[in-house]
């Protein structure tokens, strides 16, 4: 048993699928499940319209499900008789519980289910998955180095954690986004040009992250370093930082954000 069977070939799927061949895996053991034509499917990876249509002398290590959480119950049943024959199933639809994947896949299927971020598609994502008791060490490692094309990768045994990372990581790159409008916007009403200001906190934004990619140092100890006593950035930062300030704002949006990723699990 060997190759990789990809369910969905959306954002993520497709992501990953590129992630995968630049990291080696040969396009002749991917097998693509999608309904129409993917556009710019490289060259050896094979297409199958649905279940029923994959090659029947193709057994893969690995099922991963790619589909939106709301077809997950229509489609993942189709694919039983690979979690018989011993296929890890991986699935990185939000909202969907090991227990409900479990269900859908016989009752009896290796599962791991993962959360990615959109930012998976330019190869800076970080996953963080949760395996059930059937996983197998084998299983896990092929997982991770399937997750790792697209960024870091991290596990956690409880799976009631999983909301708490969908709010921070999963949810997460909107908040940034939405930083970056804000300070646009805020550079605006300060005078500037909206063009420039909307130039200035993108590459503010972007540059910044590089920053703590590269750095050592915690983002606490950068912002410090950015900030001289009494100067401009203290001014901003005592707004900031007051007691209706940013840190619990953001508690309160990711107590929100995890609250609904438990409302949505099923």
């Amino acid at each position: 048993m060997n190759g990789i069977l990809l369910v969905g070939c959306g954002k993520m799927g497709g992501a990953l699928l590129a992630g995968w061949l630049q990291r080696g895996v040969a396009a002749h053991d991917v097998v693509v499940v999608e309904p129409t034509p993917v556009a710019g499917l490289p060259a050896g990876v094979r297409q199958a319209a649905d279940a029923a249509a994959v090659p029947k002398d193709f057994a893969p290590a690995l099922v991963l499900l790619a589909v939106k959480p709301q077809l997950m119950d229509a489609v993942a049943p189709a694919y039983v008789g690979y979690a018989k024959a011993g296929a890890c199933f991986l699935s990185v639809a939000a909202g969907k519980t090991i227990a409900t994947l479990n269900g859908l896949l016989g009752g009896t299927a290796a599962v791991v289910r993962s959360i990615p971020n959109t930012p998976a598609a330019v190869g800076e994502g970080i996953t963080i998955a949760c395996a059930s008791p059937s996983v197998t060490a084998e299983q896990r490692a092929l997982c991770e180095s399937l997750l790792v094309a697209v960024g870091e990768v991290g596990w956690v045994e409880d799976e009631g954690l999983i909301d708490a990372v969908t709010a921070v990581s999963g949810s997460g790159p909107a908040y940034v986004f939405l930083l970056t409008e804000c300070m646009a916007a805020a550079g605006t009403a300060a005078g500037l040009p909206a063009d420039l200001a909307a130039r200035l906190a993108r590459a503010t934004v972007i540059g910044s992250g590089a920053l703590m990619k590269q750095s050592s140092e915690s983002p606490a100890q950068l912002r410090k370093n950015v900030t001289s006593p009494n100067g401009t950035t203290q001014a901003a930062l005592d707004v900031l930082m007051a007691a209706d300030g940013v840190e619990p704002l953001m508690q309160r949006a990711i107590a929100a954000a995890t609250r609904r990723s438990r409302e949505l699990a099923g």
